[in-house]
């Protein structure tokens, strides 16, 4: 399995990080996890291209996981792709129905079909994947790839969370801020490294990155070490993981 972050960044990107996607690749199956702004961009520098993204599994409708979808399926459309399949928590059937009442001259372009799933495990795209609730201010799921790859959404850090990567070889998890910001709803490094506490993971990648966190990596790396001694690394947007 292949995982590429295509975007580390959050609701204010920089200009080395665009907001988040992920592609998960394997055995000639692809998936893209989330479409935030400037995912599509990295799609193409990242070599995968959009043509090939047949599917996308949504985290939650929040802007910053969204917000390339329907340039998505509008580049698909007009180099001749026929299908897309969007796959997310419930309301993502109304949240795509809204988009597409709104930019009404999409509709019908390409076969779209929307699919909702929940906590529990399902198909798409060829993978077995199995979703998790997370903290966060809007209903998101985590999602698990077998026991090689976790993707944790947006979410506070939790004990629960961390269980359920538990023996994964990468758990790519949401760490907005340092600690000094008092937030809810994402965790700081402090947080997550408690979270993590005897978890058994491979690598954890630390992504979702605030520009807060700029020039505060190496401490944001002790602080998580201070709870958790496993091999903790900060996501790179273009970065592919081999598992």
């Amino acid at each position: 399995m292949r995982v590429t972050f295509l975007g580390t960044g959050s609701a204010m990107p920089t200009g080395e990080r665009f907001q988040t996607g992920i592609v998960v690749e394997d055995d000639g199956r692809r998936l893209l996890v989330d479409c935030g702004s400037g995912v599509l961009h990295r799609l193409q520098q990242s070599g995968v291209g959009y043509e090939n993204v047949l599917t996308v599994l949504l985290t939650h409708r929040h802007l910053d996981h969204v917000a390339d979808l329907l340039p998505l399926l509008k580049a698909r459309w007009l180099a001749g792709e026929e299908h897309l399949e969007v796959v997310g928590p419930s309301g993502t059937k109304a949240f795509l129905d809204g988009l597409l009442s709104v930019h009404d001259y999409l509709d019908g372009r390409i076969d779209l079909r929307v699919r909702e799933v929940g906590a529990r495990e399902f198909s798409v795209a060829g993978f077995d994947v199995e979703g998790f609730e997370t903290r966060h201010s809007m209903p998101c799921l985590a999602y698990r790839f077998g026991d090689e790859f976790t993707f944790s959404g947006d979410s506070e850090a939790f004990s629960g969370l961390a269980n359920f990567a538990d023996g994964c070889a990468v758990f790519a998890h949401d760490c907005s801020f340092p600690d000094e910001v008092d937030v809810s709803n994402h965790p700081t490094p402090g947080q997550l490294g408690e979270a993590l506490s005897g978890a058994d993971i491979g690598r954890v990648y630390l992504t979702h990155l605030y520009p807060h966190t700029d020039g505060n990596h190496e401490a944001m790396l002790n602080s998580v070490g201070q709870h958790y001694d496993g091999d903790v690394r900060f996501a790179e947007d273009l970065l592919s993981v081999e598992l």
